[in-house]
């Protein structure tokens, strides 16, 4: 409030902005307080507009009636089979089952070993000697960040997977097939068990 103001807000605002006849203020000092006054007005808007916004309501909006006629019961879809091994399929047709294992595994106590995908993927049908999984442990004999897995498939492709706390969720991937059927880059380990 501006002193000898006479009580309410507007009366100070526009004592603010009142320049008496016959003073010698300039119309500088005029402008500036209009600016002042704009400036202000601003301030209190955005102290408005973010006090309005300090998140939802505590209440929560009243839950929809279903107003619709009970229609007759429909019979539900029928779940889908569980991927199968297709021997005859390509790796694109076989890349479901590779999923569902490696998902599975994943899912259980084991999914750091190596050996727990290829027991599985073995168990689903997938032939061991096309096999290839890298260390579960680096150099220093720790948790390896990463582990992958791939059966070649066929004369030109691979399914490959990987798994591990770098990887987050399992990937897995028809890939092509590198030189001598190969289809993981880098150091393997034996499957001999």
């Amino acid at each position: 409030m501006v002193p000898g103001g006479g009580g309410d807000h507007s009366t100070a605002a526009l004592r603010l902005l009142s320049v008496p006849r016959g003073s010698s203020v300039s119309v500088s000092v005029f402008v500036s307080r209009i600016r002042a006054y704009g400036l202000v007005c601003g301030i209190l808007a955005c102290t408005v507009l973010l006090a309005s916004c300090t998140g939802p309501s505590e209440q929560k909006p009243p839950a929809p009636v279903d107003t619709s006629v009970a229609a007759e019961p429909t019979a539900s879809p029928e779940p889908s089979a569980a991927p199968t091994l297709d021997p005859d399929g390509t790796a694109a047709d076989n890349l479901p089952l590779f999923t569902a294992v490696t998902r599975r595994v994943h899912a259980s106590d084991d999914r750091g070993h190596g050996r727990a995908y290829i027991d599985a993927l073995v168990d689903a049908g997938f032939v061991k000697e096309r096999m290839q999984v890298t260390s579960d442990l680096t150099t220093v004999g720790r948790a390896a960040e990463s582990i992958q897995f791939s059966v070649a498939w066929g004369d030109e492709e691979c399914l490959i997977g990987q798994v591990g706390p770098s990887t987050g969720d399992p990937v897995t991937e028809v890939m092509p097939q590198l030189a001598e059927g190969r289809c993981l880059v880098g150091e393997t380990r034996a499957i001999d068990w």
